[in-house]
């Protein structure tokens, strides 16, 4: 009987990967939230995610036919925001405040994820184990 790792794992494994690279985007958000005319950018998650389940869904070239393929790329998800708060006169759009609750959402939901893989990963070795 064999194990199918992307039944097991669902989209947690995508989604990860879009978590760690919208963490870098926020991180990048707060670091310039000074610095003149910088505008914040964000990934739509959710538009991120359905474009992952649709390239799962396709047959693409693989050096070997039991390699996973997870093509990270995201470029089309990152946007720029729209600011809620008016202009500074420095053209900045960072909201420093905004940038640090998204952060942390996104944080969680990140641990989230990992937490959900890490008891699968731990009922899957129970069941090679025969336990």
């Amino acid at each position: 009987m064999s194990i199918s790792f992307q039944k097991a794992f669902g989209m947690h494994p995508e989604a990860m990967v879009i978590r760690e690279k919208r963490t870098q985007v926020l991180a990048e958000n707060i670091a310039n939230a000074d610095t003149p005319g910088f505008k914040a950018r964000d990934i739509d998650f959710q538009q991120a995610l359905a474009h992952a389940q649709h390239r799962q869904g396709r047959s693409v070239a693989r050096t070997h036919e039991k390699h996973f393929h997870i093509d990270s790329s995201v470029r089309k998800e990152l946007q720029y925001r729209n600011p809620d708060q008016p202009d500074t006169g420095d053209g900045n759009s960072v909201d420093i405040h905004r940038e640090r609750n998204l952060f942390m959402q996104n944080d969680l939901a990140y641990r989230t994820s990992l937490q959900f893989l890490d008891g699968r990963i731990t009922s899957l070795k129970k069941a090679v184990k025969g336990q």
